[in-house]
């Protein structure tokens, strides 16, 4: 085997352990949840837009293209609790408007009662389906902006 084919090979395993892992560093983990919080196997999601989203991205595929990977991290506290869900797309993630359409309805903009918010970087979606207020939500939103400048 060349070198020039050991270094491709080296690269593709690489770049493949990287994909497997994008959706895990953006997950917060243990020391990084409040205290006040736990990790819970309850659906939180906020709306039912957000729960169908999540549980069948495939009903839409022929809109938002076909998800690679995904996962959600349930919360609750006293006074909070919601859901983060992490989708990893195979090609990059371009329906924004479709997504507001589905999540806020006409309004287009998150309200009291369709609270969610997004961030789409690439083939990366996250949907914080959380209260307008939730410090939970913040702390996530401030490590996956920070993560994917």
């Amino acid at each position: 085997m060349s070198k020039h084919s050991v270094f491709i090979c080296l690269l593709f395993f690489s770049l493949t352990s990287l994909v497997a892992q994008n959706i895990e560093k953006l997950k917060l983990v243990d020391n990084e949840i409040p205290k006040e919080y736990t990790l819970t196997e309850n659906d939180n999601a906020f709306s039912i837009q957000a729960r169908l989203f999540y549980k069948n991205p495939d009903m839409y595929s022929m809109i938002i293209g076909k998800v690679k990977n995904k996962e959600v991290q349930n919360f609750q506290s006293s006074n909070d609790s919601g859901s983060i869900m992490y989708f990893e797309f195979e090609e990059n993630f371009t329906v924004e408007s479709f997504l507001k359409g589905l999540l806020w309805g006409q309004s287009k903009k998150p309200t009291n009662d369709h609270p969610e918010e997004f961030f789409v970087k690439g083939n990366l979606l996250i949907i914080w389906s959380f209260t307008k207020n939730s410090a939970l939500k913040l702390l996530s939103k401030n490590k996956i902006e920070s993560l994917l400048k």
